[in-house]
């Protein structure tokens, strides 16, 4: 098998301001079986991302302006010279094989319009269990078979009842998408959105049920900040009634709320 895809593939690590976590995420893309170009984006510029980009010899890109997640990830995604783009948040981190399972994906069917991968959560520094993932992952299970993958109806059932798939786990054929990639006007749900916008239209959604992406829940992550304002709880109202009538939405969220204690 091939074990460079660097001309293809670049995993661009959206990193802000001193996190402690950043460093790991680094190693993880940059110890791939397979190699892909690793870069660093940043809008919030400091000491410790441009040690880690100089201790990683990485490309370090700075974003003029204030923080914001949707041009946040459109800058990532556009200093990024490959067509196939993983947009990496800096928490997070990567099993080994991430990559030789991505270019499997793109020598099998390289028009799909996303990849994407089975993923856990990381608590407390070990990697974890609940019953979110384990939902999660029966909602994405029609993606296992190839003649669904590629089915409006599908697609979209997969995130009808929430959204079953890992942002982070999520790579962008470019050549499908087009840029920008974000277009959405929600703050926190942004990803749910774009995935549901790119359900909607045609392309395949190669899924790999592996888990090969880890997202880490702690007290400062983005989730539990937007829970804790109440602004998840109306974005994901909104994102209901995208698929269902208010009654439905209303019985949804019900139990939807649940899964917010995952970050509590």
């Amino acid at each position: 098998m091939k074990k460079d895809l660097r001309s293809l593939h670049t995993f661009s690590v959206c990193a802000y301001g001193d996190s402690p976590y950043l460093e790991q995420c680094v190693r993880s893309v940059l110890s791939q079986t397979v190699k892909s170009t690793v870069i660093l984006c940043t809008s919030t510029p400091c000491e410790s991302i441009e040690r880690i980009a100089s201790k990683y010899h990485l490309m370090l890109y700075v974003r003029k302006g204030e923080s914001n997640i949707r041009e946040d990830w459109n800058f990532a995604i556009e200093k990024a010279n490959t067509p196939y783009v993983t947009v990496a948040h800096q928490d997070d981190c990567y099993h080994r094989n991430y990559a030789k399972e991505l270019y499997k994906a793109i020598y099998e069917d390289p028009d799909f319009t996303m990849f994407y991968t089975g993923y856990r959560p990381i608590k407390e520094g070990k990697v974890a269990t609940d019953i979110n993932c384990l939902l999660r992952a029966i909602l994405r299970f029609p993606m296992n078979f190839r003649i669904l993958s590629d089915k409006c109806f599908f697609k979209k059932a997969t995130l009808a009842f929430g959204n079953s798939i890992c942002c982070p786990s999520v790579t962008y054929n470019l050549r499908k998408t087009g840029t920008p990639v974000f277009t959405s006007d929600m703050k926190f749900n942004i990803d749910w959105d774009t995935f549901l916008k790119f359900a909607s239209g045609w392309g395949r959604f190669a899924y790999n049920s592996k888990v090969l992406t880890y997202y880490r829940i702690h007290k400062d992550a983005t989730s539990k900040t937007f829970i804790e304002d109440n602004g998840r709880v109306k974005e994901d109202k909104d994102m209901f009634q995208k698929f269902w009538p208010k009654p439905v939405t209303r019985w949804l969220m019900k139990f939807y709320v649940k899964a917010y204690d995952t970050y509590r």
